[in-house]
């Protein structure tokens, strides 16, 4: 989790992972299209991604082709955010069960 963390850390790795999420399967041409980065910046940032597993590259031929791996931020939600938000959610559904008890009454 650690490697996901840091390669998170950066904003322009972010934006890369924006890029994936916007459109899947994107070459480093069609990246570097949508940002202001150099062909060198952007692969070494790729590379911090494709290490933490957010990132795969497929091979088409002569095109490498780099894919959104969302399961690391998946992983991350369920052991950092997710068993906050349900503590929330809970009393949520608390005051709501016990507006509309009162409203019954």
């Amino acid at each position: 989790m650690d490697k996901v963390f840091k390669a998170l850390a950066d904003a322009n790795r972010r934006r890369l992972l924006d890029e994936l999420y916007k459109k899947n399967g994107q070459t480093l041409n069609e990246l570097c299209s949508h940002l202001q980065m150099t062909r060198q910046a952007a692969t070494k940032h790729l590379v911090v991604l494709q290490e933490a597993n957010l990132i795969v590259v497929e091979w088409n031929g002569r095109n490498k082709l780099h894919y959104l791996n969302a399961a690391p931020i998946g992983e991350i939600y369920d052991r950092w955010i997710g068993k906050y938000e349900r503590h929330r959610i809970e009393a949520l559904n608390k005051l709501k069960r016990n507006l509309e008890e009162e409203r019954d009454d």
